[in-house]
């Protein structure tokens, strides 16, 4: 990256056509992630990208075979090379007019933007470059979730997403989630030589994981931005309550639906609809969007349920677990979780009347830590104490063990909390797993399929209050 400065000395005798602006960004992408990928593994691909610092020849970029996803650099296109940019074009008279140049700007400002967002993402955010940074996954879980935040952060209502903005979304997606074409698994494969011989090879596919929930991300983030797309010329508008703040990036996410904010979450843009009240089209519209938009919400938090199941238990958050369930849950909970002979975790639930996502979440934490406290002691009589193999000495655990019901109930309490409070933050465990995860591809999956899940939420909190807003209105002219 020690090149990075041949950007700010661009002639302003290039005039880009409107389609080589794309051509220009996506070919960025593809010089600073695809000229250090192998087909090894990832290991060897992170450890390789230091190579960018190496002069190479202009045209080495146009020479290596371009991966079946990202189209080959056409004749006559600009192509970046850390060398410089190649100029194909120059207008006649060597000036540019004013649309020009604004898109000139901000094709520039958009490339130092990517140059910034590499260099933190090749460095594990460690700005001194000393080699402190964090690990791999968490870079890239890191840059995803800001990548969102920076797309979606100001996004508070039911519109579409900006041009410049969605393309950047599906750029740089694009460019983090190239990671996973690398991230293989071995299979045995016959073949048969031209003599006719049969014989067994070892073939390489994606990693079962990626093969199944990659695509089917993929799938729910394209469904989302067409949602946002056809919320265009409705009956409905936004009335400013304040101004943005700069801590409101994130603050539309995992919110209840409640439109009389008042002091609370002043920031939002109010929904206002006609004296009457929205048409009976719109509003069965704005019903089937919002169904819709829910559905996408659970599938994309069951994808990523299952990947931090699937995550290791880091060794800290276990070193922290109480010695006792019990104390940890307390006396009423406990009792009833022990003493009932058909527990019911949604009666507890109800018992219990939380009255704030804060509670919400308190209770899932000390709920989860009690399930693993139960959980050890349960395998405690097994010679094996790795708690990479919990599920497995569940397994030849004595059902009718105390702490193994205990466990179970404690499993199932969480479970019904979650789907009580789908606005709910991760859990103390949840949050170990990744700060901890070592594992590149469970990163990806689980921070993709969270942004999503959170898109997807804000998305049914938006219709749901302009839907309250009508009613409202609808039941006073009645």
């Amino acid at each position: 990256m020690e090149n990075s400065s041949h950007y700010e000395n661009y002639d302003l005798g290039y005039q880009p056509s409107p389609s080589s602006i794309d051509q220009n960004d996506h070919s960025t992408t593809e010089t600073l992630v695809y000229s250090t990928m192998s087909g090894d593994s990832f290991a060897r691909t992170y450890s390789e990208i230091s190579t960018l610092s190496d002069p190479i020849d202009d045209n080495s970029c146009s020479s290596e075979p371009s991966p079946s996803n990202w189209p080959p650099a056409k004749s006559g296109q600009t192509v970046l090379s850390r060398s410089g940019m190649k100029q194909q074009k120059t207008p006649i008279d060597g000036k540019l007019d004013d649309q020009e140049a604004g898109e000139l700007v901000i094709l520039l400002t958009e490339l130092e933007m990517m140059k910034e967002r590499f260099s933190k993402l090749l460095l594990g955010e460690d700005m001194s470059g000393s080699g402190k940074g964090v690990c791999t996954a968490v870079t890239i879980s890191n840059a995803i979730t800001n990548l969102y935040a920076t797309v979606f952060g100001q996004n508070l209502r039911l519109e579409p997403l900006k041009p410049e903005k969605k393309a950047m979304w599906k750029r740089e997606m694009d460019c983090l989630l190239s990671v996973c074409d690398y991230i293989v698994e071995f299979i045995p494969e016959s073949q048969n030589l031209q003599d006719g011989t049969q014989v067994e090879i070892m073939a390489s596919r994606p990693r079962s994981d990626i093969y199944i929930n990659l695509p089917a991300l993929q799938k729910l983030d394209t469904m989302l931005l067409e949602l946002l797309d056809s919320f265009q010329g409705m009956e409905f508008w936004y009335a400013e309550q304040g101004s943005m703040s700069s801590n409101s990036t994130l603050s539309g996410s995992f919110r209840r639906v409640v439109v009389q904010r008042k002091e609370e979450k002043w920031w939002l843009p109010v929904p206002c609809v006609p004296p009457g009240g929205l048409s009976e089209k719109t509003r069965k519209q704005l019903c089937h969007k919002r169904d819709s938009a829910n559905q996408i919400h659970k599938a994309a938090m069951a994808i990523n349920s299952s990947i931090l199941a699937e995550m290791d238990i880091p060794d800290s958050y276990m070193a922290t677990l109480p010695k006792s369930g019990k104390a940890c849950l307390g006396d009423s909970v406990y009792r009833y979780m022990y003493s009932t002979d058909k527990f019911s975790p949604d009666y507890l639930l109800d018992c219990l009347n939380l009255s704030s996502e804060h509670e919400a979440l308190e209770l899932a934490d000390r709920v989860e830590a009690s399930m693993y406290t139960w959980r050890r002691k349960a395998c405690m009589s097994h010679s094996k104490s790795s708690w990479d193999m919990v599920k497995d000495l569940m397994s030849d655990t004595d059902r009718s063990d105390k702490n193994h019901i205990l466990a179970e109930r404690a499993e199932s309490l969480l479970f019904c909390l979650k789907q009580r409070y789908p606005e709910l933050a991760q859990t103390s465990l949840d949050t170990c797993k990744i700060q901890y995860n070592r594992d590149v591809g469970q990163a990806i999956l689980e921070s993709y399929s969270r942004v999503l899940e959170g898109l997807a939420f804000n998305i049914v909190a938006w219709i749901e209050d302009v839907l309250f807003v009508d009613r409202s209105v609808r039941s006073q002219d009645h």
